[in-house]
């Protein structure tokens, strides 16, 4: 899950000044020490390693020897590698992308020439069901605070915590590789390795899964055997295609 992803909500910042405008700079530091959400953390994750067990899988089908092992090893890590620094490129486009239509949507709201029209934009950059909860008056406050931010950049800039979140982006991609790969490594036995490998990456597929419903609020032990079941199928599907 990508800053920009799905429907554009106001950015934390404009939120966070919109609903508590005295809040400390203390409070707005430790809030910004997070920059991936549990579910982006998660993400990276199951995608490095599905990606490095499509590379383990397909090299015992093929009956691989110590040489082809060493091969494989260097393509996981090359390729793991590889799409950690697209993703991280990616999360910084996705940052100036969602920081720009923040400041499209202020300047928007600037130029609105009836309170009702400001609410309006408001509302359509927040999901329905907030503003079905939002009390009587919540969006005039909203539109009042936002109205006040008139020292507005020219163009998105990417900040410190952006590039920490990108290279914590590209981090979890490529380290997601080695737990998977490391048997081969220290077994000497291709067919022992590469069970334990598998058990190792259906672990962490399942780990992740369970976190991820109980992050979402549903059955923890159900997300983490359908994200075995969907990792095993596109696993199969990257092979079968050639993958």
């Amino acid at each position: 899950m990508r800053p920009g992803e799905g429907r554009f909500q106001i950015n934390k910042t404009m939120t966070e000044t919109a609903a508590a405008p005295a809040k400390t700079t203390k409070q707005q530091n430790k809030s910004s020490k997070r920059v991936l959400d549990p579910l982006e953390r998660l993400s990276e994750v199951l995608f490095g390693v599905i990606m490095v067990l499509t590379f383990t899988v397909s090299l015992r089908v093929a009956r691989a020897d110590r040489a082809q092992v060493r091969e494989m090893l260097i393509g996981a890590l090359g390729c793991n590698l590889a799409w950690g620094l697209i993703d991280g490129i990616m999360y910084l486009m996705s940052c100036v992308s969602e920081r720009g239509h923040n400041v499209a949507i202020l300047r928007k709201l600037h130029r609105a020439s009836e309170p009702e029209q400001g609410n309006r934009i408001i509302a359509d950059e927040l999901p329905p069901v907030v503003v079905a909860a939002l009390p009587t008056g919540a969006l005039d406050g909203m539109r009042q605070n936002l109205g006040r931010l008139t020292d507005l950049p020219p163009r998105p800039r990417l900040t410190r915590d952006d590039w920490r979140g990108a290279m914590g982006v590209f981090l979890l991609v490529f380290l997601s590789t080695f737990p998977v790969v490391l048997p081969f490594v220290v077994v000497h036995d291709i067919k022992v390795a590469g069970r334990i490998s598998d058990a190792i990456g259906m672990a962490m597929l399942f780990f992740a899964g369970h976190a991820y419903g109980r992050y979402a609020g549903h059955s923890p032990w159900g997300w983490g055997l359908s994200m075995v079941a969907i990792g095993g199928i596109m696993i199969g599907l990257c092979i079968a295609l050639g993958g």
